[in-house]
């Protein structure tokens, strides 16, 4: 029997994974400990885990280098990979919207030249120019894009949003909601075929933890 790999974003979803993988019975001890080494297994299950950062996880499961992955839908949306998106995890919830200035509410529509800060340009032109039939310009950026109008480099931004605290004290609102976040798991297309009874195995023991949650 092979090995059935799987890809995890490094961090706060690790860490939320581990007791839906532990409650469809697989061993996450090793996971749970301090190891340095990039892949670590579940001998019993003949499973291995590795870590990576999020934007790659849709990468190494479409071309097979891991049966699975557990990442982000933001991520899902940024990357397009071909991939089957297998299941909504519900937990790291958060929406993806436009905000900007609250002289801007209602009057989005108004604005001719519309330049777009954000982590995700390829999810704000999508939103923008086939949604709204807009076209914008978007400046990528990689650090606190809530900046971005407060100084004049765009009008509005596209990111992600939680409690809304941060644009709150930055005299930020949303303007329009893009899409509901949260972590989703993914499977390659040729694993689903291949591995089928032992993926979906993994797939509904984690779904039985989330209903058990929700009841």
């Amino acid at each position: 029997m092979r090995y059935l790999t799987i890809a995890l974003s490094k961090g706060r979803l690790t860490e939320l994974s581990i007791e839906l993988f532990e409650g469809a019975g697989i061993d996450c001890s090793e996971l749970r400990g301090s190891s340095r080494k990039l892949i670590l297994t579940d001998e019993a299950n003949k499973i291995k885990f590795f870590l990576a950062k999020p934007a790659d996880v849709p990468t190494y499961v479409e071309y097979g280098a891991a049966d699975i992955g557990i990442v982000g839908k933001d991520t899902l949306l940024e990357e397009g990979r071909n991939l089957y998106e297998v299941l909504n995890l519900g937990f790291a919830a958060c929406r993806m919207v436009v905000a900007g200035p609250a002289e801007l509410q209602g009057r989005l529509d108004q604005l001719n030249n519309k330049r777009v800060a954000t982590k995700y340009p390829k999810i704000a032109r999508e939103y923008f120019e086939h949604k709204r039939r807009e076209s914008i310009e978007v400046i990528k950026l990689n650090g606190s894009v809530e900046l971005a109008p407060l100084v004049g480099l765009s009008e509005v931004i596209v990111d992600l949003v939680e409690s809304g605290r941060t644009l709150k004290e930055n005299g930020l609102v949303v303007l329009d909601h893009i899409s509901d976040i949260s972590a989703r798991l993914i499977v390659n297309r040729v694993s689903m075929k291949m591995e089928s009874d032992r993926i979906n195995a993994i797939v509904d023991g984690m779904r039985r933890q989330l209903e058990k949650a929700v009841n």
